[in-house]
């Protein structure tokens, strides 16, 4: 792939470009962009601030990257958006650079399809393979694991994270984590199920999924508490890795406040 520049996109001269891009028309690039190796910008598309974006990322018109962040508290601080490679990003989708109030960084990771106007706010970690749909919106320092999938219209409250192979439905509200390998949705959004879809595509194993749902029903509809669902899976020989990391998430998320682990009881 041989590089292509259209003659009306601006580049600032001190942009990290390599040989091998393709910057389409209308394509306004700043100063701080490190653009990787057969990443496509089709057209309309700006960077602003310091972004680095990896190799092979197609980009959608009207996509903005690096702006400022929406906090009133943010005071010019230089802070970054990193993007990892092979990311599709359509029309529309926004994604503002960190705040000082973690580490000044935005990070969106590999492998993730981002549909329309979908906005990713400062301080977002997004794993890998990850697919959000048309419209959802990510508060400020939420976090989404690797192969989560978030439908249209939704929602996430900041400090929210959304668990791997977890599945959040369309227009619902994320106000708490979102465990692992659950199906959520609602106003506020609540696992329903486990993410059966999910599982079977990413061939989970027969035991790891029946042991999951027996997970599901002993916490969301028997309700008999985190502690006694532990020991009736482990006497069912249902203590699986996957049940261990489902559990160990839930325990942090109850050490959080609000019903979400990373929003500490005793921050201001």
């Amino acid at each position: 792939m041989a590089t292509s520049i259209a003659a009306n996109a601006w580049i600032d001269p001190r942009a990290q470009i390599d040989p091998e891009v393709e910057i389409g028309p209308f394509c306004t690039i700043g100063p701080g962009a490190k653009i990787g190796s057969g990443s496509r910008l089709l057209s309309h598309v700006t960077i602003m601030g310091n972004v680095t974006l990896g190799r092979n990322n197609t980009i959608y018109p009207n996509v903005v990257l690096g702006a400022e962040p929406q906090d009133i508290s943010y005071d010019g601080t230089e802070t970054s958006v990193i993007i990892g490679d092979g990311n599709i990003l359509r029309e529309g989708v926004t994604v503002n650079r960190g705040t000082s109030k973690e580490d000044g960084i935005t990070v969106i990771g590999n492998d993730n399809f981002l549909m329309g106007n979908v906005h990713v706010a400062h301080d977002c970690k997004l794993g890998s393979n990850i697919v959000i749909a048309n419209g959802t919106l990510l508060a400020g320092h939420v976090h989404i694991q690797d192969f989560a999938a978030l439908s249209g219209g939704c929602a996430v409250h900041h400090f929210v994270t959304i668990g791997s192979y977890s599945f959040l439905a369309g227009l619902s509200r994320a106000l708490h984590d979102v465990p692992p390998y659950m199906l959520a949705e609602g106003i506020a959004a609540h696992p329903r199920c486990i993410n059966i879809v999910a599982l079977k595509r990413r061939n989970f194993s027969p035991r790891a999924i029946d042991s999951l749902a027996a997970a599901h029903r002993l916490l969301y509809r028997s309700k008999v508490g985190l502690s006694h669902a532990r020991e009736i899976l482990r006497s069912n020989d249902q203590e699986t890795p996957e049940v261990l990391y489902l559990v160990n998430f839930l325990e942090q998320q109850q050490e959080g406040k609000h019903g979400r682990g990373r929003e500490m009881r005793n921050a201001a």
